[in-house]
């Protein structure tokens, strides 16, 4: 696990998983990051890990995870707890976010929780609905040349998150709403963990080759 200043507390949650497959009902969460930001979309903290999909790690030629990386690695449950502390009180981000949200969600449903519904914002969606047409399609990896952001990995999900919140931070001052959705998302409701999911608290294992440096622009707006 990465260090965080905080976490828990008010601003935006990014998000990326790495999945055994593409369906969120039949496959398994193998990765995931979240970067923190304030209302203000300054860096708080990151934190990442590989998770034990208790089967097979899937389309290796994607995520670039062996099954031997997976070592040590805890399952979901483990840090499930851990997880909802950080995304407590926050507007989840995401590149096709709707479907980080629905892996997250497969995976606390097996555990018996149910996420709220927590405000969203899509930088895919916000891409698509730019000025100018992006050439090369809406993937992460070109939205990210469109503001010329080249020097990070894809398809991992510490480096997916730090690309995606640099998207956020580049598109947010024509985003309007945006303390609105602040708002409704501080005062949402969450499932507290009880039981054996309380008192789990897994180690978190990053990959050995995730650079410790973040690569987030660090830019300040003012909310429309």
């Amino acid at each position: 696990m990465l260090p965080g200043r905080s976490e828990g507390a008010y601003g935006y949650a990014v998000v990326d998983v790495e999945a055994t497959g593409s369906s969120s009902h039949r496959h398994r969460v193998v990765e995931l990051a979240v970067l923190l930001l304030d209302p203000d979309l300054v860096p708080q903290g990151e934190f990442t890990t590989l998770v034990d999909p208790q089967g097979p790690v899937g389309p290796t030629h994607i995520h670039g995870i062996e099954p031997e990386h997976l070592i040590g690695s805890p399952r979901f449950a483990a840090i499930a707890a851990r997880l909802l502390a950080l995304l407590r009180g926050r507007v989840l981000v995401g590149h096709n976010v709707g479907c980080d949200r629905a892996f997250l969600a497969a995976e606390y449903a097996r555990l018996g929780l149910r996420l709220p519904a927590v405000p969203e914002v899509c930088t895919m969606r916000i891409a698509a609905a730019g000025d100018r047409p992006l050439p090369y399609g809406l993937s992460l990896r070109a939205c990210a040349a469109g503001i010329g952001l080249t020097d990070w990995s894809p398809h991992t999900a510490l480096g997916d998150v730090r690309a995606t919140a640099a998207l956020l931070a580049h598109h947010a001052p024509r985003l309007p709403g945006l303390s609105d959705l602040l708002v409704t998302a501080a005062g949402l409701p969450w499932p507290e963990p009880s039981g054996v999911l309380a008192a789990a608290d897994g180690l978190w294992v990053r990959r050995r080759n995730d650079s410790a440096r973040a690569t987030v622009p660090n830019v300040r707006h003012g909310h429309a």
